[in-house]
């Protein structure tokens, strides 16, 4: 249990169920507390790791996350996420398990979104792991028929050697951004009519504002949920 950000007169308004990784985290990262001005509360769930995750699916990883929520609606969080965005094939049996509000993961934006555009405009999606996203991923964040596209990550060779793998945790920043960026830039030539992109892997957080930058369009994850639901759960002006 890792509190990170100052308390305040208001509580913790975010808790987050972390994954098994030493990596470092960058500035804009769910991990990377300073990222909020307000209190975050991190549990890591033991055992859950990337791989087991993202790759094998592994559905014994359930009842350690469920406990894990209600130990962190026990210590007084007002909403709960996870530092991972394929917890959102769990979104609906944690929701079930404790009674404040539960994001699981950034895609459950993607409604949203699609109700954002004109319906000829696409959404792209970003993943870690594109082979591995099942439809069991996009029915838990609430996704049916919305114009999505999705590319990952899993063949950029830093990403897969160091995040989804962890043979090592050296991270080269500069690296791994010609690779997020290499990856957008194919799917964006392939779907121009694209109108936002959406970044379901929270490892991408970091390069939001440079994505925004160079292809101008809304780019929502999950850091940018996170400010949005502790807004609500924890309002403070009009």
């Amino acid at each position: 249990m890792i509190l990170q950000g100052g308390y305040n007169n208001y509580g913790i308004p975010i808790g987050v169920l972390s994954l098994e990784s030493f990596f470092a985290k960058p500035e804009g990262h769910v991990r990377y507390a300073p990222t909020f001005d307000f209190p975050v509360l991190y549990k890591t769930v033991k055992g859950a790791t990337i791989d087991r995750l993202i790759r094998c699916g592994d559905p014994e990883l359930l009842e350690p996350f469920i406990q894990a929520a209600r130990e962190l609606e026990a210590e007084g969080v007002k909403a709960i996420t996870g530092s991972c965005g394929f917890l959102a094939l769990h979104q609906r049996e944690i929701a079930k398990a404790v009674k404040i509000p539960v994001f699981m993961s950034s895609l459950i934006q993607v409604p949203l979104v699609a109700q954002m555009l004109s319906p000829e405009r696409k959404i792209a999606v970003i993943v870690a792991n594109s082979s591995a996203l099942t439809q069991a991923h996009l029915q838990g964040a609430g996704i049916t028929d919305q114009p999505v596209v999705i590319a990952g990550m899993q063949e950029q060779p830093q990403f897969s050697e160091v995040i989804l793998q962890g043979r090592t945790n050296a991270l080269d920043m500069q690296v791994f951004e010609d690779e997020l960026f290499d990856v957008v830039e194919r799917l964006l030539a392939e779907n121009p009519d694209t109108g936002a992109i959406v970044l379901e892997c929270t490892d991408l957080s970091h390069f939001a504002p440079k994505l925004h930058e160079r292809f101008n369009l809304p780019v929502f994850d999950l850091t940018s949920l996170m400010r949005m639901v502790a807004a609500t759960v924890q309002r403070t002006r009009a």
